[in-house]
């Protein structure tokens, strides 16, 4: 096992992030921040004359090549442009929910193949980020309604935008709020899961500081000034500059670290082996499909029909190998018959010589 992490982690990781959130809050700073480099153009909202335009979801994904910890990683960022900016933002959901169900989808019918592509691209979402506006008060109804659709699909992990623009003090109350929300509603989210009988005490104790910062505080600048000698990405204003990197003025840095480097493999574990499980089981029993460890009379009948089928392949193969085993003695006979020949003329020939 050993070996082959080695060796995955030579060729380098896949990882997929997802970013939603209304118009306007800084996604795209956001992923620039992240990936230290203009990965998506600065949008113009001063525009007044497409405020009342219909907007739709655009599925924008964009991959980045990234090394973290001396680990190559592709990271895929999707930007979801679109997002809430309407007053019914029914569509908004489903066309996000049906893009991640896709990348399931193509997993599942990858694994229904007879003959598997030794190499397949895996689009599959490992994290959600999802913005919240820095109001002060509370979840809205779509923050509500958006986290508990996706949450079943996807490993949502809720932040909040532009957290600069709140007091200290109101970050608390406002970080309490949605976090009362969400239990209150019971929106699934990922809470930093671990196991007290599995996991040694630096995890619990690195999962449980991370779970008291949720939702994450995030503030994002592609502005990088001198500080004291040092060069800071920032942002400036006239009481003060806010450091992007500094765990004091926000929680920036432990996202990135947290999505980057210590926990990418525990969201890619999550994906597969629970959400992904969840909605492949989901998917086959509405297409009906038979689940053979069952003891159903239907499902025994399968088990038959496959278990003659099997013995009926298993015929099939020692008539042919006892066919092959024929011919290969009949060439071995003839060849023998041929070298005999062989060596008869050549004495004749010695003979008459």
């Amino acid at each position: 096992m050993a070996v082959i992490r080695r060796k995955n982690l030579k060729k380098g990781l896949n990882f997929t992030i997802m970013s939603v959130g209304a118009s306007g809050l800084g996604k795209s700073t956001f992923v620039n921040t992240l990936c230290e480099s203009a990965v998506f153009d600065k949008k113009d909202y001063s525009n007044p004359e497409q405020a009342a335009v219909e907007k739709t979801v655009e599925i924008t994904p964009v991959t980045v090549d990234l090394e973290e910890d001396g680990i190559k990683l592709s990271l895929t960022i999707i930007d979801t442009p679109g997002f809430g900016d309407n007053i019914n933002n029914e569509r908004c959901f489903n066309d996000i929910l049906n893009y991640i169900e896709a990348q399931y989808d193509y997993i599942l019918s990858e694994e229904s193949r007879i003959r598997r592509k030794p190499k397949y691209q895996d689009n599959r979402v490992h994290a959600c980020l999802y913005f919240i506006p820095p109001t002060g008060h509370a979840l809205r109804e779509l923050d509500i309604e958006f986290m508990r659709r996706l949450g079943s699909r996807v490993n949502v992990i809720p932040v909040i935008a532009k957290a600069d623009s709140l007091s200290p003090a109101e970050l608390v109350d406002f970080k309490k709020r949605i976090m009362e929300d969400i239990e209150y509603y019971k929106i699934p989210i990922y809470n930093f899961p671990y196991d007290d009988e599995i996991d040694d005490d630096e995890t619990i104790e690195e999962n449980n500081e991370l779970r008291a910062l949720l939702p994450f505080a995030v503030v994002g600048s592609e502005d990088e000034v001198i500080i004291n000698g040092r060069r800071v990405r920032c942002r400036q204003y006239p009481w003060g500059v806010v450091e992007i990197d500094n765990v004091k003025h926000c929680d920036f840095s432990k996202l990135r670290y947290m999505l980057l480097s210590s926990h990418l493999q525990d969201l890619k574990e999550i994906t597969h082996d629970i959400l992904y499980e969840q909605y492949r089981t989901e998917k086959l029993s509405r297409e009906g499909v038979v689940d053979l460890d069952s003891d159903l009379p239907e499902n025994r009948l399968k088990e038959e029909q496959l278990r003659r089928e099997e013995e009926r392949l298993r015929e099939r193969e020692l008539k042919v190998r006892a066919e092959l085993t024929a011919r290969q003695n009949e060439l071995l006979a003839k060849e023998e018959a041929l070298k005999n020949l062989e060596a008869k003329l050549s004495s004749q020939n010695n003979i008459n010589n």
